[in-house]
């Protein structure tokens, strides 16, 4: 099981690796990009802005090394969207998409509901927390989020409430202070049948 410390290493490698790859990233059409060093997850901006947005949360947890690393990756991200933003903005809303659906169909799968214990859900709530970070970007100017994203996923919380037990924040204890219950509930228990 990893430390606090390694989870944050590991994740703020992964954020680094991202934000080189970003600027070549947003000038090609594939939405899932396999990255050039091995054995990191595919290239999203949604994977990205989850990271991002956990690791500056958490900036006090890190070293003054590693602090500087986050921001020397956030300025490599930022200097990656100069005169993209309608790049940028297409590739998140296909993005957002995308993990609308993905999230749509985990919550609709009759397994999960049959068989909570297997359900997966701190695994699949990654897809929730990407969608948030997606949102969030999309929202700021000088981004246009199109009108029906939230409620498309206003909708599928809709559906999760339905089938909510509240209760321990389920992912790594020492993420918590990223992800407040209010704004991020649904990482505060797990759905059942």
């Amino acid at each position: 099981m990893e430390s606090s410390s390694e989870r944050l290493e590991k994740d703020l490698a992964i954020l680094e690796a991202m934000a080189a790859e970003m600027e070549q990233y947003l000038r090609e059409d594939i939405l899932f990009w396999r990255m050039a060093q091995g054995g990191m997850p595919m290239l999203t901006l949604g994977s990205y802005l989850m990271r991002q947005h956990r690791l500056v949360s958490l900036a006090s947890l890190l070293t003054p090394d590693q602090l500087a690393r986050l921001n020397q990756a956030v300025a490599q991200y930022d200097a990656a969207l100069v005169e993209k933003v309608v790049r940028l903005e297409q590739k998140g809303h296909t993005e957002l998409d995308a993990r609308l659906r993905q999230w749509s169909e985990y919550l609709n799968d009759a397994e999960w509901q049959r068989y909570p214990e297997y359900n997966n859900y701190a695994n699949a709530v990654e897809t929730r927390a990407m969608i948030a970070a997606l949102l969030d970007q999309l929202n700021q100017p000088p981004y246009e989020l199109q009108p029906d994203r939230p409620a498309r996923l206003q909708q599928l919380d809709t559906l999760l409430r339905a089938h909510w037990e509240s209760g321990e924040f389920i992912w790594p204890p020492d993420w918590q202070p990223a992800y407040p219950q209010a704004r991020y509930w649904w990482l505060y228990g797990r759905p059942h049948n």
